[in-house]
C-alpha cells in the first residue's frame, strides 16, 4: 500500500570513514541495493532503509542525524548491524518486523506480523486535521474501521484532543497490537478498541469515519514483492477487484455519520474501480504533498443524496 510520512531530513551526502555511522549506512545501502530487496514499508530506497536499520540498532536520534553520522561504531555494534542486515536480505521480512517498530505521522509504533506496517498517506490529512473539509472544532466522535496496529487511531486522538475514538478490527491479534500502542500513548480513556466486522456492534454516529481497508485484488498479491508475503493477507486482499471491503463500507456508512460528518476511505490504486462502482458519488481526491494517493473524501450529505440507506 501507500508509503507513510518520513521522520526527519536526511543529512547531505558526504564521504565518511567506513567505521563511522555515515560510512556504515553507505555500506549497508550498497548491500541492500545489490540484494534487490523491496523498499516500501516505511522507506523508499536503500539509503533510507540503511539509515533506519543503523539508527535503530545503535539507538540514535533521527532528530540529530547530522551529528550522528560522524560518530564512530564499535566492533560489537558492527556485528549486531551485520546480523540484522543479513537477516533482512535473507528473509525478505520488512525491516519494521525485524526491529519491532514503525513510524507513522512522526510517531513510533510497535508492530509485528499480526498487523500491516504503517505507511498510509492518511498521516498528512490527520496532521492537517482534515481541513478545509472538516470543521475540526466540532469533531466529538471518530470511528476508524480496520485499525490494525492502532497507529491511525492514536494519531487521530492526538490530532483531535477533544474527541473520542472508536477503533475496530475483525482480527483479535491486530487488536492486541493496537492495545499496546494505545497504552504507549496513554490514550486508554479516549480510544476504545472493538472487535467488529466493519460496522457490526458499532453504536451511535460519528463526525469522522476513517478507514484504510483491504483493497488489493485477489489476483494481484502473487505478483507483489516477497516482503508483502509477511503481512496478514486478511488486511491486504479484498475480492476480485479489491473493492469488496470499500464497497461494504459505503453501502452501510450513512446511518453512522452525523449530518456534518465525513467519510475518509483509502483505496490506493483502486480509485478508478471505486468510481466505476459508485458513479453517482462525488468523491474528492485530495492532492498530498508528502506522497501517496487514493484517499477518497465524501460528506454525509453527498452520501445520503446518492446512496440508499442499508442496515
Amino acid at each position: 500500500m501507500a508509503t507513510g510520512s518520513g521522520r526527519s531530513r536526511r543529512p547531505s551526502r558526504r564521504k565518511h570513514a567506513p567505521d563511522t555511522v555515515g560510512g556504515l549506512i553507505a555500506a549497508c545501502a550498497t548491500r541492500l541495493d545489490q540484494a534487490g530487496v523491496f523498499f516500501g514499508h516505511g522507506t523508499g530506497n536503500a539509503r533510507d532503509e540503511a539509515a533506519a536499520l543503523v539508527f535503530h540498532e545503535l539507538g540514535l536520534d533521527h532528530g540529530d542525524a547530522e551529528q550522528a553520522y560522524r560518530l564512530s561504531v564499535t566492533p560489537a555494534a558492527l556485528a549486531r548491524i551485520e546480523t540484522l542486515l543479513a537477516l533482512r536480505i535473507a528473509s525478505r521480512r520488512p525491516l519494521p518486523y525485524l526491529t519491532g517498530e514503525a513510524w507513522f505521522a512522526g510517531l513510533p509504533f510497535c508492530v509485528d506480523e499480526r498487523v500491516l506496517i504503517p505507511r498510509s498517506p492518511f498521516a498528512e490529512l490527520i496532521e492537517g486535521r482534515f481541513e478545509p473539509w472538516l470543521d475540526a472544532g466540532k469533531v466529538q466522535r471518530i470511528l476508524e474501521i480496520g485499525t490494525g496496529s492502532g497507529c491511525i487511531a492514536v494519531a487521530l486522538a492526538l490530532a483531535f484532543p477533544e474527541a473520542r475514538v472508536v477503533a475496530s478490527d475483525i482480527s483479535t491479534d491486530a487488536l492486541a497490537v493496537a492495545a499496546t500502542n494505545v497504552a504507549r500513548y496513554g490514550l486508554e480513556d479516549r480510544v476504545q478498541l472493538l472487535c467488529a466486522d466493519l460496522f457490526a456492534g458499532i453504536e451511535g454516529t460519528f463526525d469522522l469515519i476513517v478507514s484504510n481497508p483491504p483493497y488489493v485484488p485477489e489476483g494481484d498479491l502473487a505478483t507483489f514483492p516477497p516482503e508483502y508475503g509477511h503481512e496478514p493477507r486478511l488486511a491486504l486482499v479484498s475480492g476480485v477487484d479489491g473493492m469488496e471491503s470499500p464497497a461494504r463500507i459505503l453501502h452501510h456508512v450513512v446511518p453512522f455519520l452525523t449530518a456534518h460528518g465525513w467519510l475518509a476511505l483509502e483505496v490506493g490504486a483502486g480509485s478508478g474501480v471505486l468510481e466505476t462502482r459508485f458513479p453517482a458519488v462525488p468523491f474528492l481526491w485530495p492532492e498530498l504533498t508528502n506522497g501517496g494517493d487514493g484517499i477518497a473524501l465524501v460528506s454525509a450529505g453527498d452520501l445520503r443524496a446518492t446512496l440508499p440507506v442499508s442496515n
